[in-house]
């Protein structure tokens, strides 16, 4: 049973030879549509090629499996002790990398509207009404209270004039004064205390918010007090270069400049103002000191603040009252459409031919009012949006930007992360070239680049050549503008590069590509970089004939061949160097050589002149030169006073006695110096003061010897605070002292954002800073074999390691214990080791 076959209608049917002619002219034109549906299957599987290749190129610059082939033909001969050297060297540098992190993204916390407030309810600014209750006088602010409480907004709407005394009358019983200031406390921050209230004052609390009506959200009163303007007293003015002839024109009478200039005034709180931003505050207070917000016509009309718009531009003015009232950065409130176009940033892209700001350019501009305003929420607020905004294509201007003076060092800081993390994705595109070498240096330097080093020394030789292109284009100009080179139609030829030049213009950059973990050994770029002459020390595995014992020499630590360099922090390899160490303890490999345990001495160098931290090291004749030493620079380095310094150093030990960093501090190979350095870092930082702090924070006693804390406590400490015999994770035994004083590890109340000022009008005074109750007692006696601890003993530990000053301690103490030594010959020997 045969198919039903149709045939549609014109086509030619097999055995019908009639109308040959149509039939065949049909039929070529068939074949002349296949043909055309063939060349353009043909062109779109060339498309589809073309992608692959694209896809193929791409992933072979990833992070794909061929970087852990190589380090898997390097390390598949190890034995399993080397393994797990390596693998402890990588677990060490990813608990300094976490804290690292920590340390980058620190930064002082910006006051919520919260903590603004109840600073403008301590400290009385711009205060336009008194409340009286039972004789005690309460300054306060008309429009919050009227915003905040429907029993204000009754009373207040009663009395209009600036400065009156209004009674107030509750009928409530039991409402002393005290429960009354913690009332308007409430209305001021949205939180009360209840613990410092008593049961019964709790229960009239509940009869107190059927009576004055139970507010909303403050947030949600503060939008509400924005979008209304209800009882505003001061007016944003933005006016410009061409305000002046409006002005003499409104003088004449011409409606239009009245109205174009109303358009650039936003409606405000004074009480906001001064709350927010201390640049509003001061020029508000200077102008009450002077009477000039006195005179009977201002105060019937709302104060005029009027902003240059070259400095604050008219278009970003809903941004930045938005952010006073609410604490939150919102771009898309930016007026894109508005006339303002005095703003810089706007001319200098227009000039460029860039076109249209991006969110980003806005940002950097809106961080720059927050600086000038010095209005913190609204810089953190932009610096978080530049960071989110970061990709591979505007890397290189944020970098560029934030290093300026006028710049973010926070952005700086993620920035830099940024180019450590995406290096590969940098470095197989244009952006490279725009690098300046600063930052690449600052880049190269890292433990934690993402990258393996045949692709940094790529990157290297790539910018480096890039730069004496261009450096031979400006010294042999072209004879037309965008021409080609006048040696060359073709322009500068890969032949025509000068070697010992390109030395000259990679000498800060060579020296950090760690030449030793270039993987594969026998690759083209490494080789050709040493035939150039261009790598003045070449790797140990081209130099010795040790073999393999070379290669593990490198990478691991301990071996005494003085080839040892720290590998980076590569998730391949690392996630690689994992993976064969499991296979090998699957297996059972050197089962017998992995039963003796090794020793780690972290990153204690063999001798003196291998401590890489030089500048350490002070002359050890007596107190006062070191003192005088460290003195010289306290010119260049702020010194916080001695209240902020006892603050700083108890979050010191707070942060050290974390979970974090106790774990890190644990495991074997890890830089227990750096890590303290990171931890002093994200102090300063969190402090708001430079990085060169640091060296405050580590000579405090120097700085500030009256202070008891920084007289006693030894740096770095790096088990606990308290002076007592423990058992350290690195060593079997350590020498530590003994304290009867135990200091407390709580938290002091932090200094007042706000200076204290002293109210014309108030109820009590403002409470003055809490001292940090961190002074020991007088019998503080730590003892050791000669007595005393000499002072000198904090600074000789940061200058030299453990091992360099044992010996000048085995007069005092003689701690010893047994443990079993690895010397490298596969046997263990018992041995006591004297700290």
């Amino acid at each position: 049973m045969g198919a039903n076959v149709s045939f549609p209608e014109g086509s030619v049917q097999p055995g019908s030879l009639s109308n040959k002619p149509q039939a065949f002219s049909k039929l070529a034109q068939a074949y002349t549509v296949s043909d055309t549906d063939l060349s353009a299957k043909k062109k779109k599987a060339s498309k589809f090629a073309t992608l692959r290749k694209k896809l193929i190129r791409g992933r072979r610059h990833s992070r794909s499996l061929d970087y852990g082939k190589s380090l898997r033909d390097l390390v598949s001969s190890w034995s399993v002790r080397d393994l797990s050297a390596l693998v402890q060297e990588y677990e060490a540098l990813i608990a300094l990398k976490e804290i690292t992190i920590s340390a980058s993204l620190a930064r002082p916390l910006a006051n919520s509207f919260r903590i603004d407030l109840s600073h403008l309810f301590d400290y009385k600014f711009c205060t336009d009404v008194d409340l009286i209750y039972k004789g005690a006088c309460f300054p306060a602010h008309h429009a919050l209270l009227s915003a905040r409480s429907p029993f204000f907004r009754d009373l207040l709407s009663r009395y209009r004039g600036y400065g009156s005394q209004i009674a107030v009358k509750l009928k409530t019983p039991g409402v002393d004064v005290a429960l009354f200031a913690a009332l308007l406390r409430y209305l001021y921050t949205d939180t009360i205390n209840t613990d410092e209230l008593h049961l019964e004052n709790q229960e009239i609390l509940i009869k107190l918010a059927e009576e004055l009506g139970m507010p909303n959200p403050i947030d949600h009163d503060l939008h509400s007090l924005m979008e209304s303007g209800d009882l505003c007293d001061a007016v944003l003015v933005f006016s410009s270069d061409s305000d002046l002839s409006d002005s003499v024109m409104s003088e004449r009478g011409s409606s239009e400049a009245l109205h174009r200039s109303s358009k650039r005034e936003l409606p405000c709180h004074k009480a906001i103002l001064a709350a927010r931003s201390p640049f509003f505050r001061n020029l508000l207070l200077r102008r009450a000191r002077s009477g000039e917000e006195m005179t009977e016509r201002t105060l019937q009309t709302p104060s005029r603040i009027v902003l240059d718009e070259s400095v604050i531009p008219w278009r970003y003015a809903r941004v930045l009252r938005h952010a006073i009232y609410q604490d939150n950065v919102d771009l898309s409130l930016i007026m894109r459409g508005s006339a303002s176009m005095c703003s810089l940033s706007e001319v200098q892209a227009i000039v460029a031919g860039k076109g249209q700001m991006t969110v980003t350019d806005e940002a950097m501009e809106i961080y720059q009012i927050g600086q000038f305003l010095d209005f913190s929420v609204l810089s953190q607020g932009c610096e978080d949006i530049i960071t989110d905004s970061i990709t591979v294509d505007n890397v290189v201007s944020i970098l560029n930007w934030s290093s300026e003076p006028h710049g973010s060092k926070w952005v700086l800081r993620q920035a830099l992360h940024f180019l450590r993390e995406e290096f590969i994705q940098v470095a197989n595109s244009p952006v490279l070239f725009e690098l300046n070498k600063v930052h690449l240096i600052e880049t190269l330097s890292s433990d934690f680049l993402q990258a393996g080093e045949l692709d940094i020394l790529t990157a290297v030789l790539k910018w480096g050549e890039h730069r004496l292109v261009r450096r031979i284009e400006e010294r042999e100009p072209n004879l037309l503008n965008h021409t080609a080179h006048s040696i060359s139609k073709k322009g500068v030829k890969r032949r025509d590069l000068n070697d010992s030049e390109l030395r000259e213009i990679l000498a800060e950059l060579l020296p950090l590509v760690r030449m030793d973990h270039v993987l594969p050994y026998n690759n083209e770029v490494l080789g050709n970089a040493v035939k150039r002459g261009l790598v003045s020390s070449p790797p140990s595995h081209m130099i010795c004939d040790e073999g393999n014992s070379s290669c593990v020499s490198a990478w691991v630590r301990g071996k005494n061949s003085g080839m040892f360099v720290c590998p980076r922090l590569f998730t391949p390899y690392y996630e690689e160097v994992k993976s064969v160490l499991e296979e090998h303890l699957a297996s059972g490999q050197d089962q017998e050589q992995s039963r003796v345990r090794p020793i780690h001495l972290s990153s204690i160098p063999d001798t003196l002149y291998m401590v890489e931290d030089r500048q350490c090291f002070q002359p050890m004749t007596s107190l006062p030169s070191y003192a005088t030493a460290v003195d010289a620079f306290s010119g260049s380095i702020p010194v916080p006073d001695s209240n902020t310094l006892s603050l700083m150093m108890s979050r010191e030990q707070e942060i050290q006695s974390s979970k974090q960093i106790q774990r890190a501090l644990g495991l074997p190979c890890v830089d227990r110096r750096a890590i303290m350095y990171q931890i002093q870092l994200r102090v300063v930082r969190e402090f708001g003061m430079p990085d060169l702090t640091v060296e405050v924070l580590k000579n405090s006693s120097y700085y500030h010897p009256q202070d008891p804390i920084a007289q006693f406590i030894e740096r770095p400490q790096y088990v606990e605070c308290q002076f007592k015999r423990t058992t350290p994770t690195r060593h079997k035994s350590i020498l530590q002292f003994s304290a009867h004083q135990k200091y407390s590890s709580n938290r002091t109340k932090p200094v007042q954002c706000v200076p204290p000022m002293s109210p014309s009008k108030s109820f009590s005074s403002c409470p003055a800073t809490e001292e940090p109750n961190v002074s020991p007692s007088s019998d503080v006696d730590y003892q050791n074999r000669s007595g005393t601890l000499s002072s000198t003993r904090s600074t000789l530990s940061d200058a030299m390691p453990d091992i360099a000053i044992a010996s000048s301690s085995l007069s005092q103490v003689h701690l010893h214990d047994e443990f079993e030594l690895d010397i490298g010959d596969g046997t263990g020997r018992h041995g006591t080791m004297y700290i």
